[in-house]
């Protein structure tokens, strides 16, 4: 660890990083390190045997079954999600996703909170077992097509616009799944993950679905007042016709 530390002061020097970037970087190492012991565990697993791999993912990765829409998948989609997740690490005040920003991964909360601040300014806490960034994996759905071969499906059209503001509360320990990775996944899996009952997991436990739904809801009530209120001074006009 004080090696680490003595490159990063080098480098950070070298680059001439403000004082205020610094403090940052020196948050985010400790905290990576408390994570990870300064293991690279991508580079141990990939000298392993794919099996002992598998196994060894499931162990570390065994949180996404608390994420409604993973408890409802079968191993061989698990596994093949689990291959993808990388872990990352945010410190307090980092910025996961910003508004008219792109959507670019899902991020798979281990420890820490996140909160999401919708358009309308509702605020909703995200913690241990939530998901961030959710709308990815429907909006790959919806915004595919199936090739020639009918084995892989191509992304049309432009990236995922995010609506809401997502920082971190406290320090995170995550996995992402970027969205590569997710568009190989629905290319493998679509079938199932078109299903309605996963479709409506990922609605139901989503706070962009949740908010994006309220919003509907409150449009169609402010239109039907509006056309009950046109029906009741279009009946009670002849009336006030005919007594004058």
């Amino acid at each position: 660890m004080s090696l680490r530390r003595r490159d990063v002061e080098q480098w950070m020097r070298h680059r001439r990083l403000p004082e205020d970037l610094r403090r940052q970087v020196r948050e985010a190492e400790r905290y990576n390190w408390a994570a990870t012991r300064g293991v690279n565990e991508e580079r141990l697993l990939e000298n392993l045997p794919e099996d002992l791999q598998r196994g060894i993912h499931r162990h570390l990765f065994n949180f996404v079954q608390k994420v409604r829409i993973f408890s409802l998948m079968d191993e061989p989609i698990l596994d093949s999600i689990c291959e993808r997740l990388r872990q990352k690490i945010y410190i307090k005040g980092s910025k996961i996703l910003l508004p008219n920003g792109l959507v670019e991964k899902m991020v798979f909360i281990v420890r820490g909170k996140m909160e999401s601040c919708g358009e309308d300014g509702n605020k909703v806490t995200l913690c241990e077992g939530d998901v961030c960034g959710e709308e990815l994996l429907s909006w790959c759905l919806e915004h595919s097509s199936v090739n020639k071969d009918a084995k892989k499906l191509r992304i049309l059209g432009q990236r995922l616009v995010s609506n809401r503001m997502v920082c971190c509360v406290t320090n995170v320990e995550a996995f992402t799944l970027r969205a590569v990775d997710i568009e190989e996944v629905t290319s493998l899996f679509s079938r199932f993950l078109r299903n309605p009952r996963v479709q409506g997991a990922i609605r139901y436990e989503s706070p962009y679905w949740r908010g994006l739904a309220a919003r509907r809801i409150q449009v169609a009530w402010r239109y039907r007042k509006k056309r009950l209120s046109r029906m009741d001074t279009a009946y009670q006009w002849p009336h006030y016709s005919m007594r004058w």
